[in-house]
């Protein structure tokens, strides 16, 4: 009797997912909020055009450094554990190799399973110390090409999160016409990302598009009630 193979679907880009979410999400709601921030101090469409274009390209630039250095930071502290590892295999292996064999045991592994599979995994060292890396120490190996990915997708993602509130005031001349259209744009699509955000991480959809268009709005209506008081 024939049988459909079994397929397992897993969802892996979730390092891209992450800076697509924390680039967009910040790029939606920071120049959002200056916007209107901007709308409640002046009804120049000119100026706060000028001023939110200015903190996009400042904002991305930022983030995107941010996401450089954390990755980096990410990979030299891998570095740093392996090399620790290397050591500690080198200097006391008797011990390290009890260590695998507590992992193992840990996974309901009897004694008498336990001695060759230790055995085996402890003649070949690279692959010793990855066992250890990821079970003991809980660490992946990072992908070298991380940073420099990270860095231009937070960047990206910043750009255009941030044009998305900053497009009414580019298209319209008149500031508060803009800024009525930019709150409903942004409102949509900020619950619009939250939805997509909750549907790759396992979230409720709805809860998390609601949750994303609370902290936006919020965020927008704190720096449109500061700049009114201001000006």
């Amino acid at each position: 009797m024939p049988t459909t193979p079994h397929v397992e679907r897993h969802f892996t880009a979730t390092d891209t997912v992450r800076d697509i979410v924390i680039g967009m999400s910040d790029g939606l709601t920071v120049p959002f909020a200056l916007a209107a921030g901007l709308s409640g101090a002046t009804t120049s469409t000119a100026i706060i055009v000028t001023g939110g274009l200015a903190e996009i390209v400042a904002g991305s630039i930022a983030m995107g450094l941010g996401g450089y250095l954390a990755a980096r930071t990410d990979r030299d502290h891998y570095l740093s554990e392996r090399a620790r590892e290397l050591r500690e295999v080198e200097k006391t292996p008797e011990q390290e190799a009890e260590e695998v064999a507590a992992i193992f045991r840990g996974y309901g592994l009897s004694d008498e399973q336990v001695v060759p599979v230790v055995n085996a995994l402890c003649a070949d060292r690279e692959k010793w110390i990855d066992f250890m890396m990821r079970y003991e120490l809980g660490l992946e190996a990072p992908d070298p090409r991380r940073a420099r990915q990270s860095a231009l997708t937070i960047a990206v993602s910043y750009i255009v999160g941030g044009l998305i509130p900053l497009s009414p005031y580019i298209l319209l001349n008149n500031s508060l016409n803009a800024l009525s259209l930019s709150v409903a744009v942004t409102l949509v699509a900020l619950f619009v990302f939250g939805y997509v955000k909750g549907t790759f991480t396992g979230l409720n959809p709805v809860r998390g598009g609601l949750q994303t268009l609370l902290v936006g709005g919020l965020a927008a209506g704190v720096a449109f009630a500061v700049a009114r008081l201001i000006g």
